[in-house]
This record gives C-alpha cells, sequence and structure tokens, in this order.
C-alpha cells in the first residue's frame, strides 16, 4: 500500500550574480506571522530576483490564500506585476495592501514606483514622500525623491507659464499649486501663484500667498512691494507702509520714492484729527483748520520764523490747538485784539492773502532773489486798486502763483473752500522746496 508523504516545499535556487530587480523593496512579514507565510514570502521574493516570476507567483499567492488580510503578500504580488509590466494590477495590489495597513512601506515605495512608470509623477512623489515620513532611513529613496521634486516642478512650472501666457488663469493656478505640492518649501511658487491670482481679480487670495512669499523667504522684495500695492489698494495704508519700506529696504527699485511719499503722506494724515481730514470736503474752511493746515503741512516753514510770545484764551480744548499756537506765535496768522483766535471764524480770500504773504516772507529768506520778484511785482487786479490795504499782499500772492486771478478778479471777500486752501498750501510747498 502506498503512504502519502507531505514534502516541504521545493527551495529556490541559490541566487546567482545580481538581483533582477534590485529596486523593488522586499514586503517584510509583520510581528506574528506565521512562520510558514513568512517562509513563502522569502522564497517567492528570491524567485522574483531570480525572474522566475511562474514561481514566485505561486509563492505569494500561496501565503495569500492562507490568509486573505497578508497585506506582504498583497505587495509582493504587487511587485510582481510591476516586473511584468502590468502598472494597472500593481497600483491593484499596492492599494489593497495599504487598504489593511495604510503605512505600510514597502507598499507605499511600490505603488511610488507603479505611478512613476504611470507617468503620474506629483502622485508618485507623494506616495514616496509618505514611505520618507514614515522611515527617514532609506537613503536611496531620499535621492530620488529630489530628483522627482526638480522634475515635477519644472514640468508644473512649463505648463504654468504656457497657461499665463494663454490668460487660462485656472488651469495656471491649478499648474502652480501641483509645483507647491511637490515642493512646499520654494517661496518663488506661492510669488507666481500670487502674481496669477492678482492677475485673475482675486486679490485676498493673491495676498495670502505674497505673505506665504515673504514668510518662507524674508528677503523677497518683489513680493513685500506687492503686499504694499494690494494693501494699498484696498485702503489700508498703515499696513501697506511697512510693507513697501521692507521692500526698499531689500531692493530700492522696487518702489519708486513718489510711492512710498505718498503712502507715508496717507499714513501720517490718518494719524490727524478727523476735524483735519475732513477739511479738503470743506465749503469754507475756518482760521483754526488754515492754521492746522500750515502747521501740518509746513511745519518747516513754520519753523523758521522766530517766535514770539502772545496771550491766546479761546484755544483750550480745540483739535487744533497746537498747530494754532505754534503758527501764532510765528507771525504767521494773527489772534484778534480781544486775544481771541475765533478758529471757527470762515477765513476770506483777502485775509489768506495776509497769511500767504507772511508764508512768502518765509519762503524768501532762504530765496531772496524769488521774494525781490514778488515783492517788486505790481500786479494788476481788476477788483483790488494799488491803493487799497490787501494789495500789497495780493499783488505778491499772485505773482507768486499761489492764489491766482479768475477772469482779473481776486475776490477779497469770498470764503476759501477745502480744497481752495489744500492747493494754496501745496504751491507754496512746492515753492519752498530746496
Amino acid at each position: 500500500m502506498a503512504i502519502a508523504v507531505s514534502c516541504a516545499p521545493k527551495a529556490p535556487p541559490a541566487l546567482v550574480g545580481a538581483p533582477k530587480h534590485p529596486d523593488f523593496m522586499f514586503p517584510v512579514a509583520p510581528e506574528g506571522a506565521a512562520p510558514d507565510q513568512a517562509g513563502r514570502l522569502d522564497r517567492g521574493w528570491q524567485y522574483l530576483q531570480l525572474n522566475d516570476l511562474r514561481n514566485a507567483d505561486r509563492e505569494f499567492s500561496a501565503a495569500l490564500k492562507q490568509q486573505a488580510t497578508f497585506y506582504p503578500a498583497d505587495a509582493a504580488i504587487g511587485y510582481l506585476a510591476l516586473a511584468r509590466g502590468n502598472d494597472a494590477d500593481a497600483m491593484m495590489r499596492f492599494d489593497r495592501a495599504l487598504a489593511a495597513e495604510a503605512a505600510y512601506v514597502p507598499a507605499l515605495v511600490g505603488r511610488g514606483q507603479a505611478l512613476l512608470s504611470m507617468d503620474r509623477v506629483g502622485e508618485a512623489l507623494a506616495s514616496f514622500e509618505a514611505a520618507l515620513a514614515k522611515d527617514g532611513s532609506l537613503a536611496d529613496l531620499k535621492g530620488r525623491v529630489e530628483v522627482l521634486r526638480f522634475r515635477a516642478t519644472q514640468d508644473m512650472l512649463g505648463r504654468a507659464k504656457a497657461a499665463t501666457d494663454g490668460r487660462r488663469w485656472d488651469e495656471a493656478k491649478a499648474a502652480y499649486q501641483q509645483a507647491i505640492a511637490a515642493s512646499p518649501d520654494s517661496a518663488f511658487l506661492y510669488r507666481e501663484l500670487a502674481a496669477v491670482e492678482q492677475k485673475a481679480g482675486d486679490p485676498s487670495a493673491a495676498l495670502d500667498h505674497y505673505r506665504k512669499t515673504v514668510e518662507l523667504d524674508a528677503n523677497d522684495a518683489r513680493s513685500w512691494a506687492a503686499i504694499g500695492g494690494l494693501l494699498e489698494a484696498n485702503d489700508d495704508v498703515v499696513g501697506a507702509l511697512p510693507a513697501y519700506e521692507r521692500a526698499r529696504a531689500v531692493d530700492p527699485a522696487e518702489v519708486p520714492d513718489s510711492v512710498l511719499t505718498r503712502v507715508r503722506a496717507r499714513a501720517a494724515l490718518l494719524k490727524l484729527p478727523a476735524e483735519y481730514r475732513a477739511i479738503p470736503g470743506n465749503p469754507g474752511v475756518s482760521r483754526g483748520e488754515i492754521a492746522a493746515l500750515i502747521g501740518i503741512r509746513l511745519d518747516a516753514l513754520v519753523a523758521r520764523a522766530r517766535p514770539r510770545q502772545l496771550i491766546i484764551t479761546d484755544l483750550r480744548g480745540h483739535w487744533a490747538q497746537q498747530w494754532i499756537t505754534a503758527v501764532a506765535r510765528a507771525g504767521i496768522m494773527d489772534p484778534l485784539p480781544n486775544y481771541e483766535f475765533q478758529p471757527g471764524l470762515r477765513v476770506r480770500r483777502g485775509e489768506l492773502a495776509m497769511t500767504v504773504s507772511r508764508l512768502l516772507g518765509l519762503v524768501g529768506a532762504a530765496k531772496p532773489e524769488f521774494l525781490k520778484k514778488w515783492q517788486a511785482a505790481n500786479v494788476t487786479v481788476s477788483d483790488v486798486p494799488s491803493g487799497h490795504l490787501s494789495y500789497p499782499y495780493v499783488s505778491q500772492a499772485v505773482a507768486a502763483g499761489v492764489m491766482p486771478l479768475a477772469a482779473g478778479n481776486f475776490d477779497l471777500l469770498r470764503n476759501v473752500s477745502g480744497a481752495e486752501a489744500l492747493e494754496i498750501i501745496g504751491r507754496i510747498e512746492a515753492l519752498a522746496r530746496p
């Protein structure tokens, strides 16, 4: 009678020469795996490295048949599919292994290789990076990841640039976002994405990405300047000013002097009282408002005057008290004989001509040739004869181009509007510049 004998699985022949698939990662069995399962995995792997795919398949399938949830066998069959050139089957097997053990490094590496064969570089990179996050000792994989990052970034940058040139904003944004996913610490990618978002009419997203750029690279002058521009466009000059100043500190060419001067002036204006900021819209400015304009806009000119002692009794609590006091002590404007300044009294052009004349005298202290010319002028004014008490002031203000005539008339008794007052002070500012 014949007796059945159970034979141990045949061992593969000894591996001779280099492994046929050295870039495949052996799917290690977890602790507690049955010895015969681990043994079949080892034998199957040896067959695979000999390129004996039929026997490798037999061993891996037997291990999986013994336990359907034995995920190392699924990963091993995934590598077998890669060796056969069947990337889709390989992906399916690696995904099954990862469904059982999401952080299983051999399956993550194999999945990345399958994705790479399918030219899905970004996804392959993500799979490799997940493997590295779990096991940072994989030196060969680190090098591959760096190469892939560069390759993926270059490819996506080319697509992003072409889409940007074609004004296909959504496509360009998607390409830059993919490049950022591949290289999240590259500051310039956020800057380029922000530029596209800005062109596409999404300033909020652009601002966020410019800020991310300078977070990664504090010396990106272009991004600092862009932040300043976006904030200024949104009327946030207080936020725009430090951004512009930072850009200028890195590269003065990024922010013109005129821009910085404008924003500094706007930021300074915001710190001033609301009453001052309302002056441009006033139909008729007051003595206090004129004094404030002079004290703020022409402070350097006021400082040139020799201060005088005087008494003013009606300024306590007034928003412009400090500027009224400075302008009155400089002799540019006078209190009334009763020691009141009457800061709320409307200013007429005749009174303002006297104030302008005194300011021109301070300008002329540094430019005497101009002052002589203004004082020597005999301007013909239809409604102010040369014998009028106000004529010298009017003639000088007109000759200097500060208070021009309208159809030959000066209109001594007309109230001065806020907009007109700003123009007059602006002309004096220009004359006072070195």
